[in-house]
């Protein structure tokens, strides 16, 4: 049994040897590693639309903030707005005619007013996005916004994997003085 030992030990140093190395990461020009792709599946709207709701509410709340709720307005001037800077390849506030956000929830009926958009064109997950935007003072207060009450929140995912994102604030109610 001992003078099975050393064979078997040496039987699994040369399999281990024969295993495929782990792929590094692929570079890109700049050097750094490329970004894996995130792709999101058709069935996936409502889980991701749900998941920064309530990752959103959770950072409010955790500021002392009201929590928002889903808009389906929002979200439909969220989309729009996501498809059109894809379209424009660049991620700005204005659409391909000229419109501005207030024009967007406009167009879609929504009943409130705009408070506040977020636009983000990047190849990260919807939480990673998010946390940029937490990160950055200028995209958390529009987060933080005492006004809001309602948010949408969509994308558009290019065939590259490339993802354009967009949430819109609104508020129901009467109009108050923009923050």
């Amino acid at each position: 049994m001992f003078r099975l030992l050393p064979i078997l030990l040496s039987f699994l140093v040369v399999l281990a040897a024969c295993a495929p190395a782990p792929t590094p990461p692929r570079m890109g020009p700049d050097g750094k590693p490329l970004p894996r792709l995130y792709r999101i599946g058709s069935g996936d709207e409502a889980r991701i639309q749900y998941s920064v709701l309530d990752s959103v509410n959770a950072l409010r709340t955790a500021s002392g903030k009201r929590p928002l709720s889903l808009d389906a307005r929002l979200n439909a001037a969220a989309e729009t707005h996501s498809r059109d800077m894809a379209v424009q390849n660049r991620p700005w506030h204005f659409g391909s005619d000229g419109s501005s956000p207030i024009d967007r929830v406009r167009r879609v009926g929504y009943g409130g007013h705009f408070v506040g958009e977020l636009i983000s064109e990047t190849y990260e997950t919807e939480t990673e996005t998010l946390a940029a935007w937490a990160a950055d003072p200028v995209t958390r207060k529009v987060l933080m916004s005492e006004e809001a009450n309602q948010l949408g929140f969509a994308w558009f995912q290019e065939n590259n994997g490339k993802i354009w994102w967009t949430l819109e604030l609104g508020a129901t109610g009467p109009q108050l003085a923009m923050q």
